[in-house]
C-alpha cells in the first residue's frame, strides 16, 4: 500500500494563501499611496478651503458604499502617508511589507526619518522570522 504524506499538499495550499495575503497587501498599499499622491497633488494646486478629502470621502460613500477604507481620516491618512514617504527612496518599498494598521502605528508613532526607517526594519524581520 503507498504511504503518502498528503499534510505537504496542505502546506503548499497554506504557503500559496500567504503569498496571495502579501500580494493583496502590497497592492493595497501602493493603491493607498496612489490616492495620496493624487490627492496631494490636488490639494498643493487647489484653494484654500478646498475640503478636497471631505468631498472624496462623501462621494465614495454616496457612490460607492461597498468600498471599504475611504472615511475622511483614513483618507488624510493616505496623504500624509504619500507625502511622508513620498521622497524616501529606501523606505518606500518596505511599507509594501507591512500592512496599513502597521504603516500607520510607524507613521504616527515615529518623529523622524531615522526612526521610521528603524521600524520599518525591525517590523519586516519580525515578519521573516515568524515565517520561517
Amino acid at each position: 500500500m503507498l504511504d503518502v504524506n498528503f499534510n505537504r499538499i496542505i502546506e503548499m495550499i497554506e504557503k500559496r494563501k500567504n503569498n496571495a495575503y502579501k500580494k493583496v497587501n502590497e497592492e493595497l498599499i501602493l493603491l493607498y499611496l496612489d490616492v495620496g499622491k493624487f490627492l496631494y497633488e490636488l490639494i498643493e494646486n487647489s484653494r484654500y478651503g478646498d475640503k478636497i478629502t471631505t468631498k472624496l470621502a462623501d462621494f465614495m460613500k454616496t457612490n460607492y458604499p461597498e468600498v471599504k477604507g475611504f472615511t475622511k481620516r483614513n483618507i488624510e491618512r493616505m496623504v500624509q502617508f504619500y507625502k511622508t514617504y513620498k521622497d524616501d527612496v529606501i523606505a518606500t518599498p518596505l511599507v509594501t511589507q507591512l500592512s496599513w494598521t502597521n504603516n500607520l502605528l510607524i507613521l504616527s508613532g515615529s518623529k523622524s526619518s531615522e526612526e521610521r526607517l528603524f521600524y520599518l526594519q525591525l517590523s519586516i524581520k519580525e515578519i521573516i522570522q515568524k515565517e520561517n
